[in-house]
């Protein structure tokens, strides 16, 4: 499969769910498993190269007219897992998502009000004939939101530093963990939060994606991926970045009454991921 470009694509995290062949209906299950067996599969800067490319078009595309037929494999105790793109479901969503993070004029310049009205009515047709369609993965850009980090243990932590000079392989840093215990992360982190806290972001972040977790097979897997993220932290700070042990030890000292312990471990979170909201702001 031919490459958009070999530019890497920064700057996003990434949160994915991947479910056991069993999880499908047949004609999907087979195509799958058929997947599942290439050589060749693409990587998510793929995906993101032929978004971007997409929008080099005048007028630009702002969603696939088709919807991917790519997906990420991964195996679970033995069992084939598969976590669809679903680029087009994707696409809409996070175009209706746009408002939020530019001014009209600037959203406008990005894509004509009348690319983005036909992508919403496109959207609501396609809605009345899968009313229960949801995602696979979640995107976040220059940053993991705080309540992904909940979901995970630093014992899962996988760190590769990858290679140096042009062509080598950039560094990995992910989580992953079966679906079960992202749940029980979930349910615990929610009961220690309430009782310490008024309602917040937080609690608000951690309540939907639990409830989008409950969508999915029970042997799920689920993966929190830092993707291009890797490129906006330095080498040493990226080895270093144990962001789900403090979230974890913030969460462990509400559950015991201990403010300050809890204020010392968000505080290590926050100044660890300032530099990279700094980067988003630069221009």
């Amino acid at each position: 499969m031919p490459k958009v470009s070999s530019v890497i694509v920064p700057y996003a995290a990434y949160l994915r769910v991947y479910e056991p062949l069993a999880a499908f209906p047949d004609e999907e299950r087979a195509h799958w498993a058929r997947y599942a067996r290439r050589p060749d599969r693409p990587s998510y800067q793929d995906e993101l190269r032929r978004s971007l490319a997409d929008l080099l078009p005048t007028p630009p595309v702002a969603v696939p007219v088709h919807e991917s037929a790519d997906a990420f494999v991964a195996e679970a105790d033995g069992v084939v897992c598969v976590c669809p793109w679903r680029t087009r479901l994707r696409g809409w969503q996070a175009l209706g998502e746009l408002a939020e993070d530019f001014p009209e004029p600037v959203l406008d310049a990005l894509i004509p009000p009348v690319v983005r009205r036909q992508s919403t009515q496109d959207y609501e047709r396609w809605l009345l004939r899968n009313p229960d369609a949801r995602p696979w993965i979640r995107t976040a850009t220059w940053q993991v939101p705080i309540n992904w980090f909940v979901l995970v243990s630093d014992e899962e932590r996988e760190y590769d530093a990858g290679g140096a000079g042009p062509g080598a392989a950039a560094p990995v840093l992910r989580y992953r963990t079966p679906m079960v215990q992202a749940r029980r992360r979930v349910a615990r982190g929610l009961r220690a939060l309430r009782e310490a806290v008024d309602e917040g972001p937080l609690i608000d972040g951690l309540v939907d994606v639990g409830r989008w977790l409950e969508e999915f097979h029970p042997r799920s897997l689920v993966e929190l991926d830092y993707g291009g993220l890797v490129h906006a932290l330095p080498a040493g700070e990226l080895a270093d970045d144990h962001s789900a042990a403090d979230v974890a030890e913030g969460i462990d000292a509400l559950r015991h009454g201990d403010g300050a312990a809890a204020g010392a471990a968000y505080g290590r979170l926050v100044e660890r991921w300032r530099a990279v909201r700094d980067r988003r702001s630069a221009n």
